[in-house]
């Protein structure tokens, strides 16, 4: 019997744990159920944003998956890891939570509507948080696909934090493209922030010691994917100039939202060699 194709999923947001409605929330939630139904074996996961009700959305955590510490800015944040369904789409969504970054946190603005001073560092545990996570499950995705700025970093750790284990040497990254921005520029810190084992500044001279705009973290994300996609028809021109110019595989945004469009897509980066 041939083995399932695997595809971990990375978003931000994802409707209906998020309320609003929106079309990348949609995108997000119903992608996993399309890939699952056509045969590929999928985990999603997303940040635990404070407003999820855990008793309305019926999570529980996982303990065998929670307890690993992160060290992040000199300091140790425990992982943990929470799970739910979506029982329409017959889907499970991981969670990573921690008391500071997340558990207590109203998405990525506060209540003034001001963007927390920590983005940065709560970007950095997410897309850590995640990669740990997957390699406790066992679990090699032959696809990774990134959504929202949150998950930007994947890429990058796959390809220099983890690029002297096998785990995810196989793995095509995806990210997507859309126009959710954040506004106040990543501490010139950030850099020191981002290293993490046998990682050295070279991997990150693109942005180090400066200001961290969104346009910035995701020229990083670009430059460590094997592939982007535009899922929003008024995104930075500017990064999908960058994208092209650096040769990588553009998937141009449809209209129709294609999801049999962005599988077979998905299937030709498992083509190529």
């Amino acid at each position: 019997m041939k083995e399932s194709k695997r595809i971990l999923f990375i978003s931000q947001q994802i409707y209906p744990f998020l309320d609003t409605e929106t079309p990348i929330r949609m995108r997000n939630r119903q992608m996993p159920e399309y890939f699952q139904s056509h045969g590929f074996e999928t985990r999603t996961f997303m940040p635990k944003f404070g407003e999820i009700n855990e008793r309305r959305n019926q999570l529980h955590e996982v303990i065998r998956l929670s307890g690993i510490n992160l060290i992040v800015s000199d300091s140790d944040h425990p992982l943990l890891i929470k799970v739910a369904s979506i029982q329409s789409a017959r889907i499970q969504i991981y969670f990573i939570d921690n008391d500071d970054y997340f558990h207590r946190r109203k998405g990525v603005l506060d209540a003034d509507g001001n963007e927390y001073k920590d983005n940065d560092e709560r970007c950095i545990f997410f897309a850590r948080g995640v990669l740990e996570t997957v390699k406790k499950l066992r679990w090699t995705p032959d696809i990774i696909c990134c959504s929202g700025w949150m998950s930007a970093l994947v890429p990058l750790y796959v390809r220099r934090a983890y690029a002297d284990t096998p785990f995810f040497e196989n793995s095509k990254l995806v990210t997507l493209l859309d126009d959710d921005e954040y506004q106040v520029p990543f501490s010139s810190k950030f850099s020191e922030k981002l290293l993490v084992g046998d990682m050295m500044q070279t991997d990150v001279r693109s942005v180090a010691g400066l200001p961290v705009a969104y346009e910035d973290l995701m020229h990083l994300a670009i430059d460590y994917s094997d592939a982007l996609v535009q899922v929003s028809p008024t995104i930075n021109s500017r990064l999908l100039n960058y994208a092209q110019n650096r040769g990588k595989n553009v998937m141009p945004y449809s209209v129709e939202e294609d999801k049999a469009e962005f599988m077979a897509f998905c299937n030709s980066l498992l083509l190529e060699e």
